[in-house]
């Protein structure tokens, strides 16, 4: 019987089914699988940046832009290293159907990946999307004009 077993326990989709509802063997409270990490800092914080490496040290120039965006806009952000954990780098990249890292979430939305990002930043979306979700520092905050105040409108 065992030699049975152990044969199917080699098989991709055996291991798959079985990650997801084994435990973890760690100390921490943290949900089990990849998915369900990723939903757990969606659900933390309103704007969650999957990145190389860290803000103060990236590992990669793409997450160096997005992260530079962020801290220029003034941003409240979580980050998450996905060089640290494999299992969720891989799942991330099919958890939004989103091929490349970094990734930008606010309010548990992708926003997109550094082109993205990069395009909204310049054109200062970026800074007006983090001010509706609170995500900015007050000295950062953009009002927008009211239809009176643009140029050009009549009274």
């Amino acid at each position: 019987m065992k030699d049975v077993l152990a044969q199917y326990l080699r098989e991709d989709a055996m291991q798959a089914i079985l990650s997801r509802i084994v435990p973890e063997k760690s100390g921490t409270q943290s949900p089990v699988t990849p998915v369900g990490r990723i939903e757990a800092y969606l659900r933390s914080s309103a704007v969650v940046l999957f990145m190389k490496g860290s803000p103060d040290f990236p590992q990669c120039g793409f997450s160096a832009q997005v992260a530079n965006a962020l801290r220029q806009c003034g941003a409240t952000f979580t980050h998450v290293d996905v060089l640290e954990d494999p299992a969720l780098r891989q799942a991330l990249k099919t958890y939004a159907n989103w091929p490349t890292i970094p990734q930008l979430y606010i309010e548990g939305d992708l926003v997109g990946g550094c082109d993205i990002v990069m395009d909204l930043h310049r054109s200062g979306e970026l800074l007006r999307m983090l001010g509706r979700v609170d995500a900015v520092l007050a000295e950062k905050r953009v009002v927008a004009p009211t239809p009176a105040k643009r140029a050009g409108a009549r009274s």
